[in-house]
């Protein structure tokens, strides 16, 4: 096994992936603590020296201090996963990767130091010196009260985050690209934002030799293998959501009689605003979500037209930084919660869990948001995850390089997704089934995409048929007005083509329109002889389903504006109508 952690092999800027165009320095990756900021932290502290070789956080346990550097260097090390990559390697050895070396008045850590997480990276002592140590709860505390501390340190563990997943830093998914359950593996990962790296058994050599060291059958695949020793052979996500420290449901402690005030079913921009809300305002909340934080915003490269954000947000950012917040507020978030059915219990409100679990609370609000609609192409589902996507993220972004790609859609998602993918592919052709790009889409998104010398629009265009064995070749379109077809070569496509709603387990529960979604307020139908119809005599609130004490916001509600902002401000909506039904129940 080889070693590297002298200062001379420290991964340089110019080798760390880049951002948006930008070096991680310039968006505050590794920014150097000013001596009153130090003072700030040292009042919750106490220094310690350290010596060469002395292990301050160990990859694969919880870390729970925030570590200053005062004097000496520590190296920041990738364990490697027994890929056998480096020089004189031998069967099912592993690598240590130095990604950065840091020196005094820089701290230590990243994302999963505030969330709760175990660390993806090693910090090690290489020079003799000494630290400031403080617990991770008093950090957490800071970055609650202190704007200035409290901007610095997120803003560096978001992109360290970042950084360590671009570098495919983490635990290692192996299988084949074209199982289902690797793909979902992969989602899951990506979806939450866990630094991980996938080795394809279709494509990658390293995969056979990997697989013989571990005594593992190319079928018995995919496998999770965390910190070159745990093996979990086709784990479900609640499964690798525990190895890395993620809060799930604990089917002994949810079938208990305990009742929340509030549960918030699903953790997108509405339900995360519910959560905030609700925490905030003293509600015992609990927030439920089936794969990942963030909903659909989270697979947005780039908001801009959010209140606050002049330069624009990333969807994954918006996530965490609203999940660090409910958590401040002491919302309990548990993801791998999908909810089932839908009970009335004793007054309350009981959710079925996909465990067994079961998850009651006094009021409800369902913020499960929709789900991209698939294309109906002969022969695309074998192609998905691979070449066909449903988001546009960093992740997707690297695997397309620079070879063209196309999208589909005419919503702010595709065009968002257009913007994006413009600055780094050869030529983005942009698929519209009508005629107007501007009938779907905000102003400012027409306006880059017209004025972009690699994006192609094809208006009233639509997909005829896809090529490719194991990935996408080219794919054939059509003008819906003239019934020409064309020929596109592309090695991937997007598609952002409206949604459906995530309501099926709620049936027969609530009263939905004729598409799935939520109705609520004056928009509720009272149904005869079945269960959506409401018990009593008041009208529902405006967010207010029609089961009393069941709110609704977001995507998921009927007659919902499809936009952050609004989903937001749905959630913290419901809240305030949850309050008012709580004082008159």
């Amino acid at each position: 096994m080889s070693t590297r952690t002298s200062s001379e092999d420290t991964t340089s800027v110019s080798d760390i992936p880049r951002v948006d165009g930008e070096t991680p320095d310039e968006l505050g990756a590794f920014p150097r603590l000013t001596d009153d900021q130090v003072a700030t932290l040292e009042a919750g502290g106490a220094r310690r020296p350290v010596r060469a070789g002395e292990v301050l956080i160990r990859e694969g346990e919880p870390s729970r201090d925030f570590f200053v550097i005062l004097s000496g260097k520590v190296a920041i090390i990738d364990e490697g996963e027994g890929e056998g990559e480096g020089e004189g390697e031998g069967e099912g050895g592993s690598e240590r990767r130095t990604l950065r070396v840091h020196g005094p008045g820089r701290f230590l850590g990243e994302l999963g130091l505030l969330e709760g997480q175990v660390a993806f990276f090693t910090a090690e002592v290489i020079e003799d010196g000494e630290v400031l140590v403080v617990p991770a709860e008093r950090v957490r505390d800071l970055v609650a009260r202190d704007p200035v501390l409290s901007d610095l340190i997120l803003r560096a563990y978001l992109v360290r985050r970042h950084l360590l997943i671009g570098l495919g830093s983490g635990f290692r998914i192996i299988g084949s690209c074209y199982s289902p359950d690797t793909l979902r593996l992969r989602e899951f990962a990506m979806r939450n934002r866990l630094p991980h790296r996938v080795i394809d058994v279709e494509q990658d050599k390293r995969a056979e030799q990997l697989l013989r060291s571990l005594d593992i059958a190319p079928e018995d695949t995919p496998v999770v293998i965390w910190h070159g020793e745990k093996v979990l052979r086709n784990p479900s996500n609640a499964e690798v959501a525990r190895i890395v420290g993620l809060p799930v449901p604990d089917p002994v402690r949810d079938t208990a009689q305990e009742v929340s005030d509030l549960i918030v079913v699903g953790a997108g921009p509405a339900g995360l605003a519910a959560s905030v809300y609700g925490a905030s305002d003293g509600l015992n909340t609990v927030t439920l979500e089936s794969i990942a934080t963030g909903g659909q915003a989270s697979t947005s490269s780039r908001i801009e037209n959010y209140l606050g954000f002049p330069a624009g947000i990333s969807g994954s950012e918006l996530a965490e930084r609203a999940v660090i917040q409910a958590a401040k507020f002491g919302a309990r978030l548990l993801v791998s919660a999908e909810v089932t059915g839908l009970v009335p219990e004793d007054g309350h409100h009981a959710l079925l869990l996909g465990d067994g679990g079961v998850a009651r609370g006094r009021a409800v609000v369902l913020a499960t948001g929709a789900r991209y609609r698939k294309l109906t192409v002969p022969g695309i589902e074998v192609l998905e995850g691979t070449s066909v996507y449903y988001a546009a993220t960093q992740q997707e972004a690297r695997m397309c390089g620079t070879d063209p790609v196309a999208i589909v859609g005419g919503g702010n998602s595709a065009g968002q997704a257009t913007v994006f993918l413009a600055d780094t592919v050869s030529r983005v052709h942009l698929l519209i089934r009508s005629g107007d790009l501007g009938k779907s889409m905000s102003r400012y998104l027409v306006d880059r995409i017209e004025r972009h010398p690699r994006v192609t629009v094809h208006r009233n265009t639509e997909v005829r048929r896809v090529h490719g064995e194991k990935h996408l070749e080219e794919i054939v379109v059509e003008n819906n007005h003239t019934g020409e077809q064309a020929t596109l070569r592309v090695r991937a496509l997007f598609v952002f083509i409206g949604a459906t709603p995530y309501t099926g387990w709620l049936a027969d529960k609530v009263a939905l329109d004729d598409h799935g979604f939520v109705l609520t307020g004056m928009g509720v139908v009272p149904a005869r002889g079945d269960g959506t119809q409401r018990t009593g005599a008041r009208s529902p609130r405006m967010l207010e389903t029609s089961r009393p004490g069941l709110f609704a916001a977001g995507d998921v509600r009927s007659g919902s504006v499809k936009r952050v902002a609004s989903a937001v401000g749905e959630g913290a909506m419901a809240v305030r109508q949850i309050h008012e039904y709580f004082d008159r129940s």
